[in-house]
Protein backbone atom coordinates (compact mmCIF):
# COMPACT_ATOMS: atom_id res chain seq x y z
CA UNK A 1 0.00 0.00 0.00
CA UNK A 2 1.44 3.64 -0.80
CA UNK A 3 0.97 6.72 1.27
CA UNK A 4 1.40 10.06 0.63
CA UNK A 5 2.05 13.12 3.26
CA UNK A 6 1.99 16.20 2.70
CA UNK A 7 3.80 18.92 4.61
CA UNK A 8 4.29 22.82 4.45
CA UNK A 9 1.01 24.46 4.48
CA UNK A 10 -0.33 27.10 6.18
CA UNK A 11 -1.06 31.01 6.63
CA UNK A 12 0.96 33.56 4.25
CA UNK A 13 0.50 37.30 3.40
CA UNK A 14 -0.21 38.18 0.18
CA UNK A 15 3.28 38.24 -1.90
CA UNK A 16 4.56 35.87 0.55
CA UNK A 17 6.53 32.33 -0.02
CA UNK A 18 5.50 28.52 0.93
CA UNK A 19 7.34 25.23 0.10
CA UNK A 20 5.21 22.17 0.01
CA UNK A 21 6.62 18.51 0.55
CA UNK A 22 5.05 14.98 -0.38
CA UNK A 23 6.42 12.15 1.24
CA UNK A 24 5.54 8.55 -0.95
CA UNK A 25 5.87 5.53 1.62
CA UNK A 26 5.20 1.78 1.23
CA UNK A 27 6.12 -1.07 -1.36
CA UNK A 28 7.70 1.27 -4.19
CA UNK A 29 10.64 1.05 -6.71
CA UNK A 30 10.07 4.14 -8.74
CA UNK A 31 7.13 6.61 -9.32
CA UNK A 32 6.66 7.87 -12.72
CA UNK A 33 4.97 11.21 -12.13
CA UNK A 34 4.32 13.11 -9.06
CA UNK A 35 2.16 16.41 -8.84
CA UNK A 36 0.47 19.07 -7.12
CA UNK A 37 -3.60 19.54 -7.24
CA UNK A 38 -5.45 22.22 -5.35
CA UNK A 39 -9.16 22.58 -4.78
CA UNK A 40 -10.60 26.02 -3.71
CA UNK A 41 -14.04 26.00 -1.72
CA UNK A 42 -17.37 25.95 -4.20
CA UNK A 43 -14.60 24.58 -6.81
CA UNK A 44 -13.31 21.88 -8.74
CA UNK A 45 -10.14 20.02 -8.13
CA UNK A 46 -7.34 21.33 -10.56
CA UNK A 47 -4.11 20.81 -11.62
CA UNK A 48 -1.14 23.02 -9.97
CA UNK A 49 2.23 21.14 -11.64
CA UNK A 50 3.54 17.59 -12.17
CA UNK A 51 6.75 16.23 -12.86
CA UNK A 52 7.73 12.67 -14.30
CA UNK A 53 10.86 10.60 -12.37
CA UNK A 54 12.73 12.16 -15.90
CA UNK A 55 12.13 15.66 -15.40
CA UNK A 56 9.86 16.66 -17.42
CA UNK A 57 7.32 19.33 -15.80
CA UNK A 58 3.62 20.56 -16.91
CA UNK A 59 2.52 23.63 -14.76
CA UNK A 60 -0.70 24.88 -14.94
CA UNK A 61 -0.87 28.66 -16.76
CA UNK A 62 -2.06 30.38 -13.41
CA UNK A 63 1.08 29.38 -11.70
CA UNK A 64 3.80 29.83 -14.16
CA UNK A 65 6.88 31.78 -12.95
CA UNK A 66 5.74 31.50 -9.34
CA UNK A 67 5.44 28.17 -8.47
CA UNK A 68 8.49 25.57 -9.14
CA UNK A 69 8.09 22.03 -8.50
CA UNK A 70 10.65 19.73 -8.19
CA UNK A 71 11.71 16.13 -7.13
CA UNK A 72 14.38 13.73 -5.10
CA UNK A 73 13.71 10.42 -6.33
CA UNK A 74 15.23 8.57 -4.12
CA UNK A 75 13.28 9.54 -1.87
CA UNK A 76 10.06 9.73 -3.37
CA UNK A 77 9.55 12.97 -2.72
CA UNK A 78 7.59 16.23 -4.50
CA UNK A 79 8.25 19.34 -3.56
CA UNK A 80 6.13 22.40 -4.44
CA UNK A 81 7.81 25.68 -3.63
CA UNK A 82 5.43 29.00 -4.21
CA UNK A 83 6.33 32.44 -4.77
CA UNK A 84 4.42 35.65 -5.10
CA UNK A 85 1.88 33.77 -3.60
CA UNK A 86 -1.71 35.50 -4.22
CA UNK A 87 -5.40 35.09 -1.95
CA UNK A 88 -6.53 32.90 -5.12
CA UNK A 89 -4.26 30.43 -4.21
CA UNK A 90 -5.77 29.82 -1.05
CA UNK A 91 -7.06 25.83 -1.30
CA UNK A 92 -6.24 22.98 -0.06
CA UNK A 93 -3.36 21.11 -1.71
CA UNK A 94 -3.14 17.84 -2.73
CA UNK A 95 -0.34 15.13 -3.83
CA UNK A 96 -0.59 12.51 -6.50
CA UNK A 97 1.47 9.89 -7.56
CA UNK A 98 0.86 7.84 -10.70
CA UNK A 99 2.33 5.22 -12.55
CA UNK A 100 4.14 3.43 -9.80
CA UNK A 101 6.44 0.05 -9.53
CA UNK A 102 6.17 -1.50 -6.92
CA UNK A 103 8.94 -3.48 -4.96
CA UNK A 104 7.86 -7.02 -6.65
CA UNK A 105 8.63 -5.26 -10.01
CA UNK A 106 4.76 -4.85 -10.52
CA UNK A 107 3.60 -1.77 -13.13
CA UNK A 108 0.19 0.03 -12.84
CA UNK A 109 -0.14 3.67 -14.80
CA UNK A 110 -3.74 3.36 -14.15
CA UNK A 111 -3.97 3.76 -10.31
CA UNK A 112 -3.62 7.21 -8.96
CA UNK A 113 -2.84 8.01 -5.11
CA UNK A 114 -3.41 10.87 -3.12
CA UNK A 115 -2.47 12.57 -0.32
CA UNK A 116 -4.89 13.92 2.35
CA UNK A 117 -4.30 17.38 1.84
CA UNK A 118 -2.61 20.48 3.31
CA UNK A 119 -4.30 24.02 3.71
CA UNK A 120 -2.94 26.97 2.73
CA UNK A 121 -4.20 30.44 3.29
CA UNK A 122 -3.41 33.60 1.71
CA UNK A 123 -4.51 36.91 3.78
CA UNK A 124 -4.51 40.11 1.35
Amino acid sequence: QVQLVESGGGLVQAGGSLRLSCAASGSISSINAMGWYRQAPGKQRELVASMTSGGRTNYADFVKGRFTISRDNAKNTVYLQMNSLEPEDTAVYYCNAAGIRDSSGSYNPFINYWGKGTLVTVSS
